[in-house]
C-alpha cells in the first residue's frame, strides 16, 4: 500500500508539469507496466484529480483544471522559489500581502527543514528598502476581469477617473496588463479616440457584461513594457523639463532608463531630453547623472533649484 501511494504521488508530480505524457513515458518513469499506469490514473480520478487523456500518436495524459485546488507537488527549487516569492509579494494588489502570508505559513509548515533553512537564511540576510510612497492598491477581481478580457479579445467598457479628476466612460479593446513602478496599467486601443491609450487600473471600474469579440491589432511596440513606461511616466510627473544635452542621443539614452524620459536627437553631438519627476530635486539628480553639459530653460522651479545647487557646490570648494 505504501508503495502504491508513493507511486501515485510520483505520477501526480509528473502530470502537474505543463506537458502531455504518453502511457509508455509514464510507465518508464515509474518503472511499471502500462496496465499499472492506467490503473493509477483511474485511482487519481477517483480521488478527484481531473486527469485528461487524448488518443492517437500525439495523445497522452495531462492534469486538467479542477473545481478546487488539488495538493501541489513541488521539487526543492520550485518550493524555495514559491516561498521567496510569497515573502516579497505585494505588487499593489489589495489583500495580496495578507494572502501571501497565509499561503507562506501553509507552505513552510510542510517544507522539509533543509528547505526552511534556505528560505529563512535568505530572508534573514535580505533587507528590503521600504517605500515612503506606496502605490494605490488595485482590487484582485478587477485585475482578473481585465486579464480575462485581454485573453478572450473582448471589448471592455469601464468608468474611469482621469488624472484631472474627471469621471468619464471608455470603451476599448484591451491587450495587456503592465505593472510599472508601484502601479498597474492597462494597455488598450481606445475606440472613441482611434488610438492606443494606457489606463491606470486603480482608477477604472469595469462594466459588465463585456462587449463583443474583436480581431486583435498589431501591438504599437514590440516591447510593451518599454512602450507603457514611456507613456505613463510623463502623465504621472508633477514637473516636466525639456533639456538640451551636448552629447550624442545614443550616449544619453544609454545613461538613463525609459522611466526617466525620452531622448530626441538634434544632430550628431546634441540631443533633447524630455524628462520629469515629482520633485525638482529628483530632476537635478537625473541631470547630474548625464555626465555631460546641458541647458535647462524650464520649468522655472528647476532652473532656480539648479542655481541654488551651483552656488552650494561652488561654496563647498572655495
Amino acid at each position: 500500500m505504501l508503495e502504491t501511494s508513493a507511486r501515485l504521488l510520483r505520477l501526480l508530480a509528473l502530470l502537474q508539469t505543463p506537458r502531455d505524457w504518453t502511457g509508455a513515458e509514464l510507465a518508464e518513469r515509474l518503472r511499471v507496466s502500462g496496465r499499472t499506469v492506467r490503473a493509477d490514473v483511474e485511482r487519481l480520478r477517483s480521488l478527484g484529480y481531473p486527469v485528461l487523456a487524448t488518443r492517437g500518436s500525439a495523445g497522452g495524459y495531462r492534469l486538467g483544471a479542477g473545481a478546487s485546488m488539488p495538493p501541489l507537488l513541488l521539487d526543492d527549487e520550485e518550493a524555495v522559489a514559491v516561498a521567496v516569492g510569497l515573502r516579497t509579494a505585494a505588487g499593489g494588489v489589495a489583500g495580496n500581502a495578507e494572502a501571501s502570508l497565509r499561503a507562506l505559513a501553509k507552505l513552510e509548515q510542510v517544507m522539509p527543514s533543509r528547505l526552511r533553512h534556505r528560505v529563512n537564511t535568505l530572508q534573514t540576510y535580505t533587507v528590503p528598502v521600504p517605500s515612503d510612497r506606496p502605490g494605490p492598491a488595485v482590487v484582485p477581481e478587477v485585475l482578473t476581469a481585465l486579464a480575462a478580457a485581454c485573453r478572450a479579445h473582448e471589448r471592455l467598457r469601464f468608468d474611469y477617473t482621469t488624472h484631472a479628476g474627471e469621471a468619464v466612460r471608455r470603451e476599448v479593446e484591451p491587450y495587456r496588463l503592465v505593472t510599472w513602478g508601484r502601479r498597474w496599467y492597462l494597455l488598450a486601443f481606445d475606440l472613441d479616440r482611434a488610438d492606443w491609450r494606457t489606463f491606470r487600473v486603480d482608477r477604472l471600474t469595469p462594466r459588465v457584461p463585456t462587449g463583443p469579440r474583436f480581431t486583435p491589432r498589431d501591438l504599437p511596440d514590440g516591447d510593451v513594457a518599454d512602450y507603457v513606461s514611456g507613456r505613463v511616466s510623463a502623465a504621472a510627473w508633477r514637473y516636466r523639463a525639456r533639456v538640451t544635452v551636448h552629447a550624442p542621443a545614443e550616449v544619453v539614452a544609454d545613461r538613463i532608463s525609459a522611466a526617466v524620459g525620452t531622448v530626441e536627437a538634434v544632430d550628431a553631438d546634441t540631443c533633447v531630453l524630455h524628462t520629469g519627476a515629482d520633485t525638482v530635486e529628483t530632476l537635478a539628480v537625473y541631470l547630474g547623472l548625464l555626465n555631460a553639459d546641458f541647458v535647462v530653460t524650464e520649468p522655472p522651479e528647476l532652473v532656480a533649484h539648479l542655481r541654488t545647487l551651483a552656488a552650494r557646490y561652488a561654496a563647498s570648494t572655495s
